[in-house]
């Protein structure tokens, strides 16, 4: 699994570690060093991943983030010095789909970015149908996400959370359910994360997200997706 992994940090020997790992596993490695350089890479290199540092001169990584994710599907794992809650669901709110807290071992970094690699290459079978709920289209092939045939901008993990759904509509699922549905036994993710994936699809698909008619929320329990035609 060879792949084009730009790496965004302002340590420039962190910078050099990370793309000692990477290469050691096949992976090409482009290094910058500011958030600026990061936007101008990827819209000229177009890389399969970003690790991205949050603290970064000219434009920090929140901002890279956000500006990204109103121009891309790139998967994002955000490197952050940041550790509480608050600043870790921020990041995946503005989009990232992974992240990870300073300090951290080189060996749990290429672990993460095995896995996002592997969540955003992975198709289900040629045969496999679109899955449709009411106006809601879902193509686990092309990962790509309609609605009344609009085409949506989704990230990785909301696409994963959105589709494990899809493929039960009317099912509750818990946040745990959802959780080892899209992330595995990954035991830094929290039920929190599947909140944020929510609120942002929500935003995407609903008509009115605060009155949601496809990503209903059962009190008490999780989230159902249903046929949004008929709240309608």
């Amino acid at each position: 699994m060879n792949a084009r992994v730009l790496v965004a940090e302002d340590d420039t020997k962190q910078a050099e570690v990370i793309r000692r790992y990477l290469e050691r596993e096949g992976h090409t490695a482009l290094l910058v060093h500011d958030g600026r350089a990061a936007l101008d890479e990827v819209r000229r290199h177009r890389p399969d991943l970003l690790v991205l540092d949050v603290m970064m001169p000219v434009v920090d990584g929140l901002d890279v983030c956000r500006i990204l994710r109103r121009e891309s599907d790139l998967p994002v794992l955000m490197l952050t010095a940041r550790s509480t809650e608050e600043d870790l669901l921020l990041g995946l709110d503005l989009g990232a789909d992974d992240y990870l807290t300073k300090p951290y071992s080189p060996r749990e970094l290429m672990a993460r970015i095995r896995t996002l690699l592997r969540r955003t290459r992975e198709a289900a079978a040629p045969d496999d149908p679109v899955l449709r709920i009411g106006a809601l289209a879902l193509d686990p092939v092309r990962r790509t996400v309609e609605v009344e045939g609009r085409r949506l901008a989704c990230t990785p993990g909301e696409f994963d959370v959105l589709a494990a759904m899809a493929a039960e509509p009317e099912r509750v699922f818990t946040r745990r359910q959802l959780l080892a549905r899209t992330r595995g036994d990954d035991r830094y993710i929290t039920e929190r994360t599947i909140d944020v994936h929510v609120l942002n699809l929500r935003k995407k698909i609903e008509p009115v997200p605060r009155q949601p008619v496809y990503l209903r929320t059962v009190f008490g329990v999780g989230y159902c997706l249903v046929d949004g035609s008929r709240g309608r």
